[in-house]
């Protein structure tokens, strides 16, 4: 563009569109969210910088505000905003070169991330604004999500807790094989105990951004090993597309572990809960209404007395095997069919040993 063009159309526009800011995310030296905390927790582009040019108190107070006056709210919005984007500039611009690119974003594409962008931009940063904001990013990842896991052939990984389907997949990911670990995405490990200690789960638009991105890195021509779950993970639910290509899969494979190697699993897996034997307690209350309230009472008084091998025994005997069997039936009805494949512990050399056999299986 020569300086006729642009004295007469002005400079071109920092507007970027969606699909081609999305597709092209690795291209940005940097990807600038100006949301609120609140709203970068939820969910967030992938990799993204939290720069808020209103905190979350602020954004509440000239949120009301507007109801009542707009001019009002934006004499006052735009000053937290100017203080704002100063410290941020002031905090971070120093080490940056000129040809610095960012892409910066809001929820719309409005205001918050318009003025961000126009001081980046005054400044000589290379700075692009992506058009209609994280909401244009929520709806081009849940449309992605409608197609992208039947692109895959995934091959499902079932058996009964502690069976060692976790730790199997872990291995297979340490030696090449494409693994999608859905329970790490969600956090949890899917039962009533799965809340992992100290690591809440993201929110519902988190894991679909988590489930999209790791989609995106995979190779459609190759197999991924995934572990058989419910539409529900904790408090999170997957995409009916993605419950529905592994249903679908030609490639189910049966773990079987004896019942002692199993309790051994649990009981690493678990032992978070050995210093708080009461919050374990107070999980299985969950239990009463389908157990009896005097069989969940005594795997409450073996916790209580430290004896957890008896607790985990009983626990997987009355409880987690009946009640998976009787799901992942209805879940996989191809599951007779199922490869029987067998573990003899969670010992790192048989699941080496098993991980290669089932990596040496031809599609």
């Amino acid at each position: 563009m020569n300086a006729e063009t642009t004295a007469k159309h002005g400079p071109p526009s920092p507007l970027i569109a969606a699909e081609e800011a999305i597709s092209a995310l690795k291209a940005f030296d940097a990807i600038i969210d100006v949301r609120s905390p609140a709203e970068y927790a939820e969910d967030h582009l992938p990799g993204a910088l939290n720069w808020p040019v209103l905190d979350n108190e602020e954004r509440h107070r000239v949120g009301l505000l507007y109801k009542s006056s707009p001019f009002e709210a934006r004499k006052i919005g735009a000053a937290l905003v100017a203080r704002n984007i100063a410290r941020h500039i002031e905090a971070h611009a120093e080490p940056l070169s000129r040809n610095w690119r960012p892409l910066v974003y809001c929820w719309r594409g409005g205001q918050r991330s318009g003025a961000m962008t126009w001081f980046l931009g005054q400044i000589g940063f290379k700075s692009r604004q992506l058009q209609g904001g994280y909401k244009a990013y929520r709806a081009q990842v849940r449309e992605a999500l409608l197609t992208q896991p039947a692109a895959f052939e995934f091959h499902v990984l079932c058996g009964r807790t502690g069976s060692g389907k976790t730790r199997l997949l872990q291995t297979l990911a340490g030696l090449g094989a494409q693994v999608l670990d859905l329970e790490k995405l969600a956090a949890h490990r899917g039962s009533i105990l799965g809340a992992l200690p100290d690591q809440p789960q993201p929110s519902q638009k988190g894991f679909d951004t988590l489930l999209w991105q790791q989609l995106s890195q995979l190779d459609p021509s190759r197999p991924v090993f995934v572990e058989s779950e419910s539409r529900k993970i904790g408090q999170v639910r997957m995409p009916e597309s993605m419950y529905e290509a592994m249903r679908a899969s030609d490639h189910i494979y049966w773990l079987e572990m004896p019942g002692a190697a199993r309790v051994e699993l649990l009981l690493q897996d678990y032992a978070h809960f050995f210093e708080r034997p009461d919050y374990f307690c107070a999980k299985l209350d969950a239990l009463i209404s389908m157990r009896g309230r005097e069989r969940v009472q005594g795997w409450q008084a073996l916790a209580r007395a430290g004896d957890w091998s008896t607790v985990f025994a009983e626990l997987m005997r009355d409880h987690y095997d009946p009640g998976y069997e009787r799901s992942l039936a209805g879940h996989y009805p191809q599951l007779e069919r199922a490869r029987r494949i067998q573990l003899a512990d969670g010992s790192a050399p048989c699941l080496h040993a098993l991980a290669l056999d089932l990596m040496a299986v031809k599609a």
